[in-house]
């Protein structure tokens, strides 16, 4: 498995749709306080954040993010800051955007927006998080943990599984990435990082399988 391009098998391909189903909550994006996209390699967060913030719901975005391993090559100057200059050229004013910069994993992303927010003079009751199409369930679970008093509404990008595939361009990494979050969402309550979420036993099954296959570059630490 050494080709990060590797075309998946199709009992593969069946196994990570179903992880990626799970991990959609299916909310209808509805007017909120505000909303945090969050950061990541995917510029479509930014994107999607930009649509729905032309489309009138919420009056203020923190773009939230630094860097990681994924992403210091594809946005060197931090994930916040080319999210912030996507959306511009995307016409959202720079007087609704609040960045920031510092933000390593999905807790600070929370946190520190929940600061900037307040720093801003704002309290929001409702919070859009914009995020990838999979780290959608991880994100809600994060900010019903970290934030319980603020309705999570969550969102992104309105794709299929293949043609996220085709938008990323690498579908080991993509998968290596659904792999991971699904371990994160399984892992992270018995850390007190999240909120508990039900795993049904077909994607936990699909779960174990893509790891035994090598899908694994995003997987926690031992």
């Amino acid at each position: 498995m050494s080709d990060n391009k590797l075309v998946l098998t199709e009992d593969q391909r069946q196994q990570a749709e179903l992880i990626w189903d799970y991990h959609l909550m299916g909310h209808e994006p509805r007017p909120c306080s505000a909303a945090i996209g969050l950061g990541s390699h995917d510029l479509g967060v930014a994107t999607r954040a930009a649509e729905l913030y032309r489309a009138g719901l919420f009056p203020v975005l923190v773009f939230s993010g630094g860097n990681s391993p994924t992403t210091v090559d594809r946005f060197p100057g931090g994930e916040a800051v080319h999210y912030r200059r996507h959306a511009l050229g995307l016409g959202v004013p720079d007087g609704a955007i609040i960045l920031e910069p510092n933000a390593r994993n999905t807790g600070e992303n929370i946190t520190f927006s929940r600061e900037a927010l307040a720093t801003a003079g704002i309290t929001p009751q409702t919070v859009l998080l914009v995020s990838k199409p999979y780290m959608e369930r991880r994100s809600f679970a994060t900010a019903r943990k970290l934030w319980p008093e603020v309705e999570i509404v969550c969102a992104s990008e309105p794709l299929e599984f293949d043609d996220y595939l085709k938008s990323i361009g690498d579908e080991k990494l993509v998968v290596d990435m659904l792999v991971g979050d699904l371990q994160r969402v399984i892992e992270y309550p018995k850390l007190g990082f999240a909120i508990a979420q039900d795993v049904p036993q077909d994607v936990h099954a699909a779960y174990e399988s893509l790891r035994t296959a090598g899908f694994t570059s995003r997987l926690l630490k031992p």
